[in-house]
Formats: structure tokens, sequence, C-alpha cells
């Protein structure tokens, strides 16, 4: 339940099976953004997790799991201008729900937009930071229009049906530089078919890929310039 800034970017929708470093890319397409439009969020979560079992049992589990998603959500007001307030009546607004995997739409939809954060895999303090990004206009680090000078995609450990997942885009980059670190990079395993790697770092291809537990200070860079926050 929360208030962001708005600027431009794209729109995607991403959806992530079980585990949190998997996300498929259903589809992409351009939108821009409206400046200066504030997005509100309400959380569904509990009345979805106090429906399911023993009303004790899950309502100690509910407090846990929104502790997680609140944090991630006010993680960002610690070093960005982004900040997250209770939905009243806005008619534009971000629904983080327990769906079927974890995804969101890159950039602002308008009306109802969902950040689904399923109980079973999504609930990690980088998972949030990630889907939030995501609804702020950010895209996956590998997709990076300048990828091909910091990794190397090694397509044939890609499962065929993912390997739309690796094509590049035309990012906008915020002037920083290819992060590894980044929250939004996934690890050199994604999707693979043979447990081989699927993309590993250059010219050192024993760096660290993937494996970030929240925002990098790229990240939060990339934020603050789309949002001009020091404005």
């Amino acid at each position: 339940m929360f208030v962001t800034k708005v600027t431009f970017g794209l729109l995607a929708l991403l959806l992530v099976f079980s585990v949190r470093a998997e996300e498929m890319v259903m589809f992409l397409f351009h939108v821009h953004f409206v400046c200066g439009v504030l997005a509100y969020l309400t959380c569904s979560l509990v009345s979805q997790i106090l429906q399911q079992a023993d009303t004790l049992t899950f309502a100690l589990s509910a407090s846990r799991e929104l502790d997680i998603i609140k944090r991630g959500l006010d993680s960002f007001s610690y070093s960005t201008c982004i900040r997250f307030f209770p939905r009243r009546s806005e008619r534009d607004y971000i629904s983080i729900e327990s769906r079927s995997g974890c995804y969101s739409y890159v950039g602002r939809q308008g009306n109802s937009q969902t950040v689904s954060l399923a109980r079973n895999g999504c609930l990690y303090h980088s998972t949030v930071q990630h889907e939030l990004l995501h609804a702020l206009g950010f895209n996956h680090e590998q997709t990076r229009n300048d990828r091909d000078n910091h990794i190397k995609v090694i397509w044939e450990n890609i499962r065929d049906d993912m390997k739309y997942n690796f094509d590049k885009i035309n990012t906008l980059n915020q002037g920083t530089p290819y992060d590894y670190s980044s929250v939004m990079q996934y690890e050199r395993y994604a999707f693979s078919k043979n447990g081989r790697p699927t993309m590993v770092p250059i010219p050192n291809n024993n760096a660290a890929l993937g494996t970030s537990t929240e925002m990098s200070q790229n990240d939060i860079i990339r934020i603050n310039k789309l949002y001009q926050c020091c404005e």
C-alpha cells in the first residue's frame, strides 16, 4: 500500500516458478509512463493466508511473511526518493498478492497492478525488491543492450522454450555499468537444460553472478536517476 513517482519505461509480465531465480518473460511491449503520477499498493496476502488452514498457525506465518514484504517496501525509502503508502481510494495502485509464482509488469500499468509474491518460493528480501523494481520500470540485467561485453550467453545449455529470456532489449541504463551484483541479474544456471551454466561473466568467468541478497549500489543509483531523486 504505497506511493511512487513514475517516469518512463517498458511493460513486461514476468513469472517465476517455485524458485525465485527462475523468471519467465511472458510478453513484452512498450508503454510510456506519465510523469508525476502516484501509484499506490494494497496487500491482500493476509486474508489469503488465513483462509488456507489453521488460523493461529497462519496468523503467525502471515505476520512473519508480511514483515518480509514490509521490509522490502521500506528499503526503498532508505536510499531513494521512492515512498510507499497505504492505498485509500486511489485509482492507480499496486496490489501485492500471493498468486502462482513471483511476477510483475515492468512499469506503470494504471488501475490495479498485480505484483505476485507466492508464499512458496517468493518471500525473500531480494525477491521483493526485484519485483518492485520491475514495477518501477527496470528490466533484468542480462537483457541489457551492452550485455555481450560483460557476459557470454551459452545458448546450447538453455532450455529451448526459455531461450527468449536471454534476448537483448533496448534498455535505458542510466549511465551505469553492467552490474553482476544487481538484484536484477539472473544466476549463471538459470533455465539450464543440462546442469551447465547458461551464462558466464567475461573476461573473469569466476566472478559471482546473480547472487545478490539486496539491491546493489548501481540499482540504487539507477532508481535515483530515473526518478530524479536529487531534484
